[in-house]
């Protein structure tokens, strides 16, 4: 067989295995060493263990469990409702004022915690019982914590970029940056739309009941997301003013974060910090599983000469790069549709890369690019995950009603990966400014 045949067979087994429900971390490692032993050699096999260890050993990877501590600790203290109160007080008076607070909310916890399923859980828990019962359209609802909730992925710290700039050799501290003015871009965009929806509402029903706050009642709200905003203001002063590496300012803002829930919310005793701890460990030795077994699956595509066949062939079609970025994307979008993102980063930027590298294209840029188009998958109806998060935190709304929630809000993302390419400069604006040219 030729390398592309068995580069073909290899996807259609590679996807059968995981469809099975083995964890994908084996199920990368067993496709890899059953392919070495048809196709490789004694000596590719033995290289195994070596390479798996190897990809652990990078010192990169100790953000990962640090940055997944601080949203694990956040996600454990009432961070999410403090959130959504505070910002509902200030909101309150503007039409989808509510939706907006959870909007903002989700912005604000993605900033500190870079996981998706942990935003949309902790905001959703408290704010879409509290949106419905304020008559706002469940559909709505869902749909704004679903998409806010990818945000985490996007918005620095984000545990999506740090893998990119593993695999790809590119700076974390400018994929962090070129992160910023994209994610807030995207909560104006969400936050407009929440607007226009609950604008057309309330003329249709307009004995709607408006709450209002005094404003002691605002600022005691604002007081309480203060402690929030220490963390943000301490990661980015600390990381962007060159102070410290990201693994460094993962551990001060993980530091910072277990001080905040032991001062400020009481989660001082043994039981609830071996929780945090206890979830902490099992989604880091997760994630960093399937870096271990994608680095093993990685080299297999390498050994067996497939990455390069396959580099070779996507070079014979001369495509132009809008042609090329079309496909990706489009390679992407089904993707992610079955896939969580850090394994198709793993699994594909192999492949990807040496193609983005030959065409010129800044690799900052693919990766907001590509983060965005991995957004739409978490909340693409049918396999979503952030749609079955929202499911299990808002079980009275039925599945169909969050997925076409869901569905304007990957619209408006659709749009803007679109005003992205136009515009590249959204991602690396920041980064250049701030750092300098790449």
């Amino acid at each position: 067989m030729s390398e592309l045949e068995i580069g073909a067979l290899l996807f259609a087994v590679t996807f059968a295995v995981l469809f099975s429900g083995i964890p994908i971390s084996f199920g990368l490692i067993l496709v890899s060493i059953g392919f070495l032993y048809f196709f490789g050699d004694a000596g590719g096999l033995s290289l195994i263990p070596n390479t798996f260890v190897g990809e652990l050993s990078n010192f990169a990877l100790l953000t990962i469990p640090l940055f997944v501590l601080l949203g694990c600790t956040i996600g454990a203290s009432r961070a999410g409702k403090d959130l959504y109160d505070s910002l509902h007080r200030w909101m309150c008076k503007i039409p989808g004022g509510l939706v907006i607070a959870n909007i903002l909310g989700c912005g604000l916890f993605a900033a500190m915690c870079g996981s998706s399923p942990a935003t949309a859980a902790a905001i959703g828990r408290v704010g879409i019982p509290e949106m419905i019962r304020r008559n706002v359209s469940p559909r709505l609802a869902t749909g704004a914590i679903a998409a806010g909730g990818t945000l985490g992925i996007l918005i620095p710290p984000s545990l999506t970029f740090i893998i990119y700039g593993i695999v790809t050799h590119t700076s974390i501290a400018r994929l962090f940056l070129a992160g910023v003015v994209p994610g807030l871009m995207l909560v104006a965009i969400f936050a407009a739309y929440a607007w226009g929806s609950s604008y057309r509402q309330l003329r249709n029903n307009p004995t709607q009941v408006i709450e209002s706050y005094t404003l002691s009642e605002k600022m005691s709200g604002l007081i309480r997301i203060l402690p929030f905003l220490a963390i943000i203001i301490s990661v980015t002063v600390v990381m962007y003013g060159g102070f410290a590496t990201p693994s460094e300012v993962a551990a001060i803002a993980a530091f910072l974060a277990l001080v905040m829930v032991v001062v400020v919310y009481r989660t001082w005793r043994l039981t609830e910090l071996w929780l945090i701890m206890r979830e902490a460990v099992r989604e880091s030795c997760m994630i960093l599983m399937i870096v271990a077994g994608a680095a093993v699956y990685a080299y297999m595509m390498s050994y067996l000469y497939i990455t390069q066949s396959l580099a070779e062939w996507m070079f014979s079609w001369n495509l132009g790069n809008w042609e090329l970025i079309l496909i990706l994307n489009v390679f992407l979008l089904i993707a992610g549709f079955f896939l969580p993102a850090v394994s198709i980063i793993l699994m594909s930027m192999p492949v990807i890369l040496p193609v983005l590298v030959h065409s010129n294209i800044d690799l900052v840029w693919f990766a907001v690019m590509m983060t965005i188009n991995l957004e739409i998958g978490l909340i693409h109806p049918p396999l979503g995950l952030n749609l079955f998060v929202i499911r299990g935190v808002a079980p009275e709304v039925p599945l169909r009603d969050v997925m076409m929630g869901a569905l304007p809000f990957v619209g408006l993302m659709l749009f803007f990966i679109v005003l992205l390419a136009v515009f590249p400069g959204i991602a690396t604006w920041l980064p250049v400014t701030l750092m300098g040219p790449a």
